[in-house]
């Protein structure tokens, strides 16, 4: 007795073989997507004018409604991490003081150039951010997520975290001597050849 798969048990597959309607049009629009995303990539201060626009426009709705702070702490929480992750290393300079391996930051002038390589790149910081405002923009339409909070307590604590946070951030920048905003090769004058002086 011998058991065969029936037509339409793969995933997104109908039972004829073919893609299911549902599964063609999230692909598709994935598809939109994923090409307005690839359209603005060179446009980075567009992108984040819209953003901060966004944000402009849910501080505003919030202010307005008088609620929801949980959410907005919880967002501005959130945005912090991304920024700590913008402004931190792909390699952890601290993991690599004990091996000799991998590559590491110049520590001297002299040394060799090595471009900052962040731990989130600039897009997918911009991407999450604004995935971020929407989400929580949705969040006030619901009254499910507006709980009751004396806010100035809210804006206090994200205040020290903030500073506490940053404060750790600059003393690690320092310790290993990295600045996390690099603009293209340095270029150093070499000696002139006395041949082509005469």
């Amino acid at each position: 007795m011998s058991t065969t798969m029936s037509e339409g048990d793969s995933i997104g597959e109908s039972v004829h073989g073919k893609p299911s309607v549902v599964y063609r049009f999230f692909s598709r629009l994935g598809q939109i997507y994923q090409s307005w995303l690839d359209k603005s990539t060179p446009y980075t201060a567009v992108r984040w004018i819209v953003t901060l626009g966004l944000s402009f426009i849910y501080m505003i709705r919030v202010y307005l409604l008088q609620g929801w702070y949980i959410v907005t702490y919880a967002l501005g929480i959130y945005h912090l991490n991304l920024f700590i992750a913008f402004l931190s290393p792909k390699v952890d300079p601290s993991l690599m003081e004990d091996s000799d391996d991998g590559p590491s930051l110049p520590t001297r002038q002299n040394e060799e150039f090595r471009p900052f390589i962040r731990r989130l790149p600039e897009f997918k910081f911009w991407h999450s951010a604004t995935k971020g405002i929407l989400v929580a923009m949705a969040c006030t339409f619901f009254e499910a997520f507006n709980v009751p909070v004396f806010w100035p307590i809210l804006v206090m604590y994200f205040i020290m975290l903030f500073c506490i946070t940053m404060k750790r951030q600059i003393k690690h920048m320092i310790k290993y001597r990295y600045i996390p905003f690099t603009h293209g090769k340095r270029k150093y004058k070499g000696k002139e050849d006395p041949l082509l002086g005469t």
